[in-house]
Formats: structure tokens, sequence, C-alpha cells
């Protein structure tokens, strides 16, 4: 795709914005109007929307919120994009947009916890088949579909292993069936990756972490063509109303306009506290694309313009209790949940608890998590402090 011609620096500033034509205000507005007073002769259903029709109710678009998304839209090389209330949000659009009774999904068998269990405990009660894959495998993926496969997700790098799905690959076998792939690029960012240039038809991506970036907004977005986006709009947004506020839009934009520039400082950051953990005695394994001995690294290179700033590693001792130590001692790094923040976080999951109430791998699938994970991982979000404070700051704690 060639829409966008723009750097991607120029792009995540300007896209979506520009001088306000009455005012003339450089910087974007924020309009948290919920209504807005138009034509006499505009239909009241939603189904009477045009591409051209005006702003009429804001769980139908706002102006704030449009901006964002075109914004998005251009950093992925998509025709459109359209937001919602969370990450999670964003998923269950895609899935139930796109899924009814007795249909099928094949997914990856590893992915962002909330998307697993929706996969696992709630798609079944709606009469949807799932079949779990290690993606990193196509032919695995090739071997799951099914004359009633609706879907094929992939989450690449996987979380919270940071294993990796070729792409292209995984595009080539749905594309050769017409079944519709959607990947959650929440990792990887469209400064790494962009999925719709390989052949995927959704992109899926948590605002809350890297593209807004300070810790301070829920959202969520999918990317794809103009036709796709706007029977999500009028299925997920206007009928399951989990639409994102025009609030957090704009703090979401304010972050997006400088992803690329956190972006490499987040991946030369992380690329430096791998290695110190890699060469830790306290360490037993380090995951990140961006060294050479990640499994994937071949692939990471790639498929990847930026490695991002997500390690995963096994320390030397059982988890928990460096985990207790970790929560007590670290001094810059916060004992938290999330990711893709300015600040550095970092999450012990074990592998039994995560195999117990999320994935429920068995057998060869279990053994492959294994391989990665052990038993259990640290997921590290590397923020924009020094690298030296980072280092600094695990040496001290796992000691």
């Amino acid at each position: 795709m060639t829409r966008n011609r723009r750097g991607p620096r120029t792009t995540a500033i300007h896209a979506g914005e520009g001088v306000d034509p009455v005012t003339g205000a450089s910087a974007p507005n924020l309009v948290m109007s919920t209504t807005y007073a138009v034509d006499a002769s505009l239909g009241f259903s939603a189904h009477d929307l045009t591409e051209d029709a005006p702003f009429i109710y804001t769980r139908w678009g706002n102006p704030t919120v449009r901006q964002l998304e075109a914004k998005l839209a251009a950093l992925e090389n998509g025709e459109a994009a359209l937001c919602f209330a969370s990450g999670m949000a964003a998923s269950a659009a895609v899935v139930f947009s796109l899924l009814g009774q007795g249909d099928h999904l094949v997914a990856s068998d590893t992915n962002y916890a909330g998307t697993a269990e929706l996969f696992r405990g709630t798609l079944p009660r709606f009469g949807i088949d799932l079949t779990l894959v290690d993606s990193s495998d196509p032919a695995a993926v090739a071997a799951a579909l099914r004359p009633e496969t609706k879907l094929v997700w992939i989450e690449t790098p996987a979380n919270p292993i940071l294993r990796l799905t070729d792409i292209a690959a995984v595009a080539a076998v749905t594309g050769a069936r017409g079944i519709p792939l959607a990947v959650d690029s929440t990792f990887a960012t469209p400064v790494a990756t962009r999925p719709l240039d390989l052949g995927a038809d959704y992109v899926v991506h948590s605002l809350t972490k890297y593209i807004g970036g300070h810790g301070d907004a829920l959202g969520g977005a999918v990317v794809g063509s103009k036709a796709a986006m706007a029977a999500l709009n009028l299925e997920a947004g206007i009928h399951y109303g989990g639409v994102l506020s025009p609030f957090n839009a704009w703090l979401i934009a304010r972050g997006a306009a400088t992803l690329p520039l956190r972006m490499a400082a987040h991946a030369d950051t992380a690329l430096q506290v791998a290695r110190f953990l890699e060469g830790h005695a306290k360490v037993r394994k380090v995951l990140y694309p961006g060294l050479p001995s990640h499994p994937q690294h071949d692939l990471a290179r790639r498929q990847m313009d930026n490695f991002s700033g997500m390690i995963s590693f096994q320390p030397a001792e059982p988890g928990p209790a460096v985990a207790a130590r970790l929560a007590e001692r670290l001094q810059v790094i916060h004992y938290a949940v999330s990711l893709g923040h300015h600040r550095s976080l970092i999450y012990w999951i074990g592998t039994d608890g995560i195999m117990d109430s999320t994935f429920g791998l068995h057998g060869a699938q279990l053994d492959a998590y294994r391989a990665y994970a052990g038993d259990g991982v640290f997921r590290l979000s590397v923020g924009l402090e020094d690298a030296e404070d980072l280092c600094a700051d695990l040496d001290q704690a796992l000691a």
C-alpha cells in the first residue's frame, strides 16, 4: 500500500490534523459534545449514514476521535480506522462482528490474556467453535482451517513470550481461502510492523499501550479497508456502543505524535537491558527479538523495523520468590501490569498459573510454550529511562 507517502515522524504529527479554519488554532481541538445541530432532512437511524454525512451523535462519530482515526490509518498504511474504549473493546468488535453461531475461529494459542480468555471462555457460549494453533507455523494454521472458518487471529510478537508469527506467510494461507486475517500488533506498533502491507485484513491495537504511551488513557483501535471499517462501525461502534471518549482520543493522539521517537528510544534501551540481563548470573534466559539468541531473530529482522521495548526473561531462581524481591526492592521500575508506557514496568507470569487461568494448553502446545517460558517469565516493558539506571535497578533487586 502507498497511501501515505510521508515519513513516519511527519505522519505521526500531522496526519488527521490541520489548522482550525475558524480560530487558527494549530493544536487539535477537543470536541466533547455528544450531539450536533444538523439539517432536518437527515434520517434518524445510523443506517442512513453515508460516507459524507455530518457529525450527528458522538457514538456514531466525533471530530476529535475522527482525527485520531485518520492518524492511525495513515501510520498503518490503511484506508480507515475505528477507535474503541479499550483494546479489548476493539478485539471484541472484530470477533463478534465477523463471527456468529456455527462459525469457526482459528487463533494463536498465545495471546494477550483478555483476548485468550474471551476466545476460550465466551465464544463457545455463542456457538462459535475455536481452534488454537501455534501460529508461528503457517502449516499449522493451514491445517486448522475448515469450510466454516470465518476468521484467523494472530498476535505478533505474542504476549508474554515474544514469539513471532510470519504475517505474510499466514496471509498467503488465509488469502488463498478468502478468510479474513486479523493481527494484534500492539507490541510491535506501526513503527515496527504494518500488517496490512503484509496481507492482513484487520490490524488491532490497544492504544492504552505504546501508541498512547503515557499510561493515562484507555483506548483501542482497528485499522483496515473503508468498507470493513464502515461495517464495523455500524455493527460494533453504534450497536455495541464501546466507543472511545473524545478526551481519551485527544490524549492518545497527543501521545501518538511522538510514537516514532519514543519507539526508537524504547528499542535502543531495551536492547541494552536485554544484553545486560543475558549476561546476568541470576537470569537463565532472555527473550528479545533484537537479540541474536531469539529463536526467530531472522524473522524479526525481516518483519520488524523496530524491535520494540518488550523483554521477557526467566530467572535462575524460583519466580515467585524473585517476584517478591523485585516488588519490594525496585526503585526505578514499577512492579505493575500493563506495558508501553514512558516508565518501565515488570510483572511475573508463571506458566502453571497462566495455563490454568487463560491459555489451557496441553501436550505439544504446552511443550512449545515452555520452550520459550519455562516455569514462567518476567515481562519487562522497558520505558524511556536511562539504560544504566534500569540495569542498576534490576541488578540490585535481583541480588
